[in-house]
C-alpha cells in the first residue's frame, strides 16, 4: 500500500509538470516517462543506491567474518541469506536494501568493524535484517529514488522556468519558486513514507534476532558519536533515511528534516528490553 502511495504521488507530480511544461503533449510524455520510471525504481533502485555508494559485494571467501555472521542471522530469523556488500567510508554504518527478502542486500561500511566488537556488530546485522522481515526495504529504497527525482524536478523548474505555454512572467516565477520548493519536499515525502516508528520495530526485532539489545544500543551510540561529527562522505539527503544512524553531522542535520528517531530514546528502549529480556532469562 505504502509502495502503492509513493508509485501514484510520482506519477501525478510528473504528469503536472509535463502539463506545466508542455501542455496536453507535455501530460502524455511524462505520463509514459513517470509509469517507466516506476517500473525501473520497481526493479532497480537497490541498485543504484548501492552503485552511488560504490559498494562491493563480498562472499565467504574475501569476508569470511561479515559474511557468515550475517549467515547465521538469516537462518536463525528464517530468512533467504541476502547479499552482502562492504562500502569504503571512515564512517561506520549500514543499511539495507532490495524488493523483497529474496532479493535483499545489506551493506556495512568498513569503518564499522573498526569501530565495533563481534556483538555490537550483530546487533547491527540484526537490525537490518529486521527491516528486510518487515517489509520496509522496498518502501525505503524506491523512497531514496523518488526523492531524487523529484530534487531533480526541481533544479530543473529552478533553470528552466515555464515552456512554451502562454503565461505571464508572474505565474512563471510563482512556478518556478513553487518548483524550487520541491527539494526540501522530498525529504517531507520520506519522512511520512519511511515512518520513523519503523526503526523502533527493527530495533527491538534486532534485539530479540540478536538476543542482545545492549550490544545493538551500545552500536547505536558509537556510530552516533562518529556521525555526529563528520558527515558520511557521499551521504545524500534522498538515502539518509536508509541508514541504521543519520549519515550528516550534527551541523548539517539541522538542514534536514529528521528522518530518524532520537538515538537517545532508541537505547532507552533496548536498555529496557534487554533487562526485561535478562529477567525472563532470554538476554545475553
Amino acid at each position: 500500500m505504502r509502495t502503492a502511495f509513493l508509485m501514484t504521488a510520482l506519477t501525478v507530480l510528473l504528469v503536472l509538470v509535463g502539463d506545466y511544461f508542455g501542455g496536453a503533449r507535455g501530460m502524455m510524455m511524462m505520463l509514459i516517462i513517470s509509469l517507466a520510471m516506476n517500473l525501473f525504481s520497481y526493479w532497480n533502485s537497490d541498485k543504484l543506491v548501492l552503485a552511488q555508494y560504490n559498494a562491493k559485494q563480498v562472499d565467504e571467501k574475501s569476508a569470511p567474518a561479515l559474511y557468515k555472521m550475517v549467515q547465521r542471522l538469516a537462518e536463525r530469523g528464517n530468512l533467504p541469506m541476502p547479499k552482502v556488500y562492504i562500502i569504503d567510508s571512515p564512517v561506520p554504518n549500514a543499511f539495507a536494501t532490495g524488493r523483497n527478502p529474496e532479493h535483499a542486500a545489506v551493506a556495512v561500511t568498513t569503518a564499522l568493524a573498526n569501530a565495533l566488537d563481534k556483538d555490537e556488530i550483530e546487533g547491527v546485522l540484526a537490525h537490518e535484517l529486521s527491516h528486510v522481515k518487515h517489509g520496509d526495504i522496498l518502501i525505503g529504497t524506491i523512497a531514496a529514488s523518488m526523492a531524487g527525482i523529484i530534487t531533480t524536478l526541481s533544479h530543473w523548474g529552478m533553470f528552466f522556468g515555464g515552456g512554451d505555454r502562454d503565461r505571464n512572467s508572474s505565474s512563471s516565477a510563482i512556478v518556478g519558486l513553487a518548483m524550487m520548493i520541491l527539494a526540501p519536499l522530498a525529504a517531507g515525502i520520506i519522512q511520512m513514507a519511511v515512518s520513523r516508528s519503523r526503526e523502533y520495530m527493527a530495533d527491538k526485532s534486532g534485539g530479540e534476532l540478536s538476543g542482545n539489545p545492549d550490544a545493538l544500543a551500545d552500536a547505536l551510540l558509537k556510530i552516533e558519536s562518529y556521525a555526529k561529527n563528520r558527515t558520511m562522505p557521499g551521504a545524500t539527503e534522498n538515502t539518509a533515511h536508509m541508514f541504521i544512524i543519520c549519515p550528516f553531522s550534527a551541523k548539517d542535520m539541522q538542514q534536514l528534516f529528521s528522518t530518524h528517531p532520537s538515538t537517545a530514546d532508541r537505547v532507552a528502549r533496548l536498555r529496557a528490553q534487554a533487562k526485561a529480556m535478562r529477567s525472563s532469562g532470554g538476554a545475553k
